[in-house]
């Protein structure tokens, strides 16, 4: 038991310092491939900041109060997604309805419903699981009502793994499933633009992305090979996509993470978001909490990087905020005196994931009496 308890910090402090040397990474990079142009490397470095805050809150209030946190995260996200449909904070469109603004909105809604389902998770008694999953799935009808059916697909997603991972013990398999789910969507998106797919799928994929979609996503892989180390500069890509000047009330923006980076910080910057979400998922197997925390957190930062991999969802801060709120909760270290923590694919003692301590109320009299 000691030994298990000390390898714990250890863990912990390998998963915090690579996420440091990867956030940091981004940072200089982001400035290098900025460098000698002029570029707006100031919402790569919003993001990262924001990302880095919320991981940081989410450890302490996870440590402090992990469930009361969890769902207060979950109302939060969901009053600020109905608040801001219109008009959300970090748009950069003039248009009335922005583009982006129903994927923004949906990204948060996902957010409050893995957000709802982590302190399901985590709760200690069943009616107070079953409300917090009744939030979880009334988030999903709020994306539906937003008029984002990924969004509320993802969000009922992120509930279907949330039930599935109460019987779950090897998270390692779960998460491994999760980084495989956003490679291909990544991979298909590249598919697309460079329109290697059959015809009849890729009429398909048009007509649930818009031609418009694509056809910024194609500017971008342009973009991408005439300046693959490098790219053409953070902030960049309204001012030399065709596709971006041509559509009224743009962003500038191509609507899609990888290929943004990829665009505007080369290869490179595509290998340090890549890194970036296998941090995450590295985080969450090295975490003490329950193998069903976990899972359910991996479930939710997948499915944002499904949601930001065919459309703007990282461009406004408090999506990206969220996203390391949440994965700061599910990461956190317990209380002192909490238990024994559940190691990587350990066996989860309890809905908690703590093993009885010797001596506690649960084991007293497994030994009989004297």
């Amino acid at each position: 038991m000691a030994e298990s308890v000390g390898r714990g910090p250890e863990r912990g402090n390998a998963s915090d310092a690579a996420g440091a040397l990867i956030l940091a990474a981004c940072a200089v990079w982001a400035l290098i491939s900025a460098a000698g142009r002029e570029t707006r490397p100031e919402g790569v470095l919003l993001a990262l900041l924001a990302v880095a805050a919320g991981f940081a809150c989410g450890r302490i209030c996870g440590t402090l109060l992990p469930v009361a946190t969890a769902a207060g995260a979950a109302l939060a996200a969901l009053l600020l997604a109905l608040v801001w449909r219109h008009g959300m904070p970090g748009a950069t469109a003039t248009a009335e309805h922005a583009p982006g603004q129903t994927g923004g909105a949906a990204a948060l809604l996902v957010l409050a419903a893995g957000a709802a389902c982590c302190a399901a998770a985590g709760a200690g008694s069943r009616g107070a699981r079953t409300a917090l999953r009744l939030l979880a799935l009334s988030t999903a009808g709020a994306s539906f009502a937003l008029g984002s059916v990924a969004g509320f697909a993802a969000a009922l997603g992120v509930l279907g793994c949330s039930l599935a991972a109460v019987r779950t013990r090897r998270r390692l398999l779960g998460l491994g499933g999760l980084a495989l789910v956003a490679v291909l969507v990544v991979g298909t998106s590249w598919a697309l633009a460079e329109e290697v797919l059959p015809e009849g799928l890729t009429v398909s994929l048009e007509g649930q992305l818009t031609r418009n979609r694509v056809e910024l996503w194609q500017d971008a892989a342009r973009l991408a090979e005439e300046h693959p180390v490098l790219g053409i500069g953070p902030g960049r890509f309204a001012e030399l996509s065709p596709t971006a000047q041509q559509s009224l009330g743009s962003d500038g923006k191509p609507h899609s993470a990888p290929w943004q980076q990829a665009a505007e910080q080369g290869v490179v910057g595509v290998v340090l978001l890549g890194a970036a979400f296998g941090w995450l998922l590295y985080a969450l197997w090295r975490s003490p909490r329950s193998t069903a925390v976990v899972l359910a957190a991996g479930a939710t930062l997948t499915a944002l990087a499904v949601l930001a991999s065919v459309g703007n969802a990282l461009s406004f801060t408090p999506v990206t905020a969220g996203a390391g709120l949440l994965a700061g909760l599910a990461s956190a270290r317990r209380p002192i005196g909490a238990g024994e923590p559940c190691g990587p694919d350990g066996a989860d003692g309890d809905e908690d994931g703590v093993r009885p301590r010797p001596g506690s109320p649960r084991t007293a009299g497994a030994a009989g009496p004297g």
